[in-house]
């Protein structure tokens, strides 16, 4: 299974023997298991290998996409889109790479894969598209804890006030804080507040 980063790694690489010489033998494993996911991955590694802004590499790219299980693996298909939203952009074909790097950052954004966001974020501006937040409810962008935390303060908690009602540290409060300004793209308080003022369904999602 560390095939597919191996491959990655290599594709930038003018020699890379070693790459295809692991991908046939993945290749052979992922043919034997039928598992869509591993199939999915092997075509994401021949695009990878197959030249750049090629006609093969772009086959390669939607046959894995199409082969990626809908309701699994939702990272790695989130990697593919990032992947081939790369090789469109750097192909001169922006407008093709924007549609793949959005629904890239925003499968990352769900998951918490701040890293990988920030990635197709910056593949996003290089391919000309000027990228704010992420759109999407904050119930959608936050755990449950971050949840209640965020809501308590657009409510005009401080953190002493919601570390007392939550059983919690101060320290632990201001932490999760922080990664809520994070997720959201938030820098202050006030700018908290303003974002849960637009989003109908917090209280709803904080009382499940």
């Amino acid at each position: 299974m560390a095939t597919p980063y191996l491959v990655e790694a290599a594709a930038h690489l003018a020699h890379r023997p070693a790459a295809t010489a692991a991908l046939a033998v993945f290749d052979r494993w992922a043919s034997s298991t039928a598992s869509p996911l591993r199939r999915a991955l092997s075509a994401r590694c021949h695009a990878l290998l197959a030249p750049k802004g090629s006609g093969e590499a772009e086959r390669e790219f939607r046959t894995a996409l199409r082969l990626h299980p809908t309701e699994a693996g939702t990272f790695e298909r989130a990697r593919t889109e990032l992947l081939f939203g790369q090789e469109l952009r750097r192909s001169r074909r922006p407008r093709d790479a924007r549609e793949h790097l959005h629904r890239a950052r925003e499968t990352f954004t769900l998951l918490g894969a701040s890293r990988w966001a920030e990635q197709a974020t910056a593949e996003l501006r290089a391919a000309g598209e000027s990228v704010g937040p992420p759109d999407l409810p904050a119930a959608r962008l936050l755990t449950g804890q971050q949840l209640r935390i965020a809501q308590l303060v657009a409510e005009g908690a401080t953190n002493r006030e919601i570390a007392a009602r939550m059983f919690l540290s101060t320290r632990t409060v201001d932490h999760h804080l922080r990664n809520v300004f994070h997720r959201l793209g938030i820098r202050s308080r006030t700018e908290l507040v303003r974002a849960f003022a637009t989003d109908r369904h917090v209280g709803l999602a904080s009382d499940r």
